[in-house]
């Protein structure tokens, strides 16, 4: 006769959605609305990082940060072209 041992046939997952979402908004901000979805990722990924202790949940706050520093930055260069900011390519 062979045992079966229950206890190693399957594993959990630590990633929650919250930390998910947190590093698409992240992302997604890096191009669209920095300024709602920046900290929209800081929130999601403070909250996923408290359930789980995620990676992917540090990402989403590192993320956040960078979305705000770089909406201050645009305002910033915004602000000293007279009040636009325009991309010239090529």
């Amino acid at each position: 006769m062979s045992s079966y041992s229950r206890t190693s046939a399957h594993k959990t997952s630590r990633t929650s959605g919250l930390a998910i979402a947190g590093l698409v908004c992240g992302i997604v901000g890096l191009f669209l609305l920095p300024i709602i979805l920046g900290p929209l990722a800081i929130i999601f990924g403070a909250v996923a990082m408290r359930q789980t202790g995620s990676m992917m949940a540090k990402w989403a706050i590192g993320l956040g940060v960078v979305d705000i520093i770089l909406m201050i930055v645009m305002f910033t260069v915004a602000a000293n072209n007279g009040g636009s900011f325009t991309w010239n390519i090529g």
